[in-house]
Parts: structure tokens; C-alpha cells; sequence
């Protein structure tokens, strides 16, 4: 089963991160993916950048969609990051997430990814055997 773990830290949390020598944050990350590496659970994993200039919305609530810089959702959590761990259990997936070096008014939202099976019922439609034939090039599943 493939699992996102989703960072999200309040302004608070955020602050008290900033007092931290980017250093030793570097190597507790680093130590926290190495663990999952060599376990064989992490599949990716990226950190979001700060700089907002970067970064936009896409508003679907009309057609064709809205591109803005902004607002984004409730400024209370920031969502800073992610990785993709592929685990044999929910209860697996919430062990790895419990060892993340995170500190007081930072938390991980955990969702399970959906995979092909999960759409086995149309796996005869065209666009679903492309997919799979995408991720079969790939070597994904």
C-alpha cells in the first residue's frame, strides 16, 4: 500500500523551526530518509519551497479555471512537504510516520495513494490502459 505523508506546521511551530540551525534539521531529515530507504518504504519525497513568488492557485469554481498567486487555504498550517512510502500495512505506514523529526505544532496528515487495483472494475477502458502502459514503461505499478 502506497501512503503520502503530508507536513503541515502551524505558524507557531514554523517560527520555532526557524531557531533551529538549518543544519541540524538537515541532519535529522537526513537520518529520517535514510531509515526509510533502507527499510525499502520510501518511494519519493520532496520539501516545498518558501519562496511564494513561485507559487500560484488554480481556481476550478469557474470555466475555463483561474490562475492567481493566492489566497491559498488557512494560513493556521502551511504545507511544507511530503513523501510517497509504499508500506505492507496502515499500521506500518503509521509507525514510519511517528519516527518523522518533527517538532510541537507541526503534524503529518497521512493519506493512502490509490493504485491501479483500486480502479480494477474499469480496467478496460482506454483511459486506464494507458495509464497502465504508462506506468508500465516506467516501471511503476
Amino acid at each position: 500500500m502506497k501512503y503520502m505523508l503530508i507536513m503541515r506546521s502551524t505558524d507557531q511551530a514554523r517560527e520555532a523551526y526557524e531557531q533551529v540551525p538549518f543544519q541540524e534539521i538537515i541532519e535529522k531529515m537526513g537520518a529520517y530518509n535514510e531509515s526509510l530507504i533502507k527499510a525499502g518504504v520510501l518511494l519519493a519525497g520532496e520539501g516545498l519551497a518558501d519562496e511564494m513568488t513561485e507559487n500560484f492557485v488554480v481556481d476550478f469554481s469557474t470555466d475555463p479555471p483561474v490562475v492567481t498567486d493566492g489566497p491559498y487555504g488557512e494560513t493556521h498550517e502551511l504545507f511544507n512537504g511530503f513523501w510517497i512510502i509504499q508500506t505492507s500495512s496502515k499500521e506500518e505506514a503509521a509507525e514510519w510516520a511517528s519516527r518523522c523529526p518533527l517538532g510541537p505544532g507541526s503534524k503529518l496528515e497521512v493519506r493512502r495513494v490509490n493504485e491501479m487495483d483500486d480502479f480494477a472494475e474499469f480496467a478496460d477502458t482506454d483511459a486506464i490502459k494507458k495509464e497502465a502502459a504508462w506506468r508500465a514503461e516506467r516501471g511503476q505499478e
